[in-house]
């Protein structure tokens, strides 16, 4: 196991020790519980914002596609 030393105000410190006492847990165990719910947190939003692009990117291409279609769909019918 390796280990990560980490500088902080007393503030957060005591927050830190309130916390893990408060759950029964180490100071450690709170912290890696912490960071993995922290992860979670930011791979949903990366995938939101990827989502968001990938439908921005539909929708541009789908309107190309409708005013392409709208130019032909008349396109020999006017002089029949």
């Amino acid at each position: 196991m390796k280990t990560i030393t980490l500088k902080t105000d007393d503030r957060f410190f005591e927050k830190v020790g309130k916390l893990a006492k408060d759950f029964h847990l180490t100071k450690s165990e709170l912290i890696r519980r912490a960071v993995l719910e922290y992860e979670k947190v930011m791979m949903k939003r990366l995938m939101k914002e990827r989502m968001k692009s990938a439908s921005l990117k539909v929708r541009e291409a789908d309107r190309e596609i409708v005013e392409e279609f709208d130019m032909t769909v008349e396109d020999g019918l006017r002089n029949v």
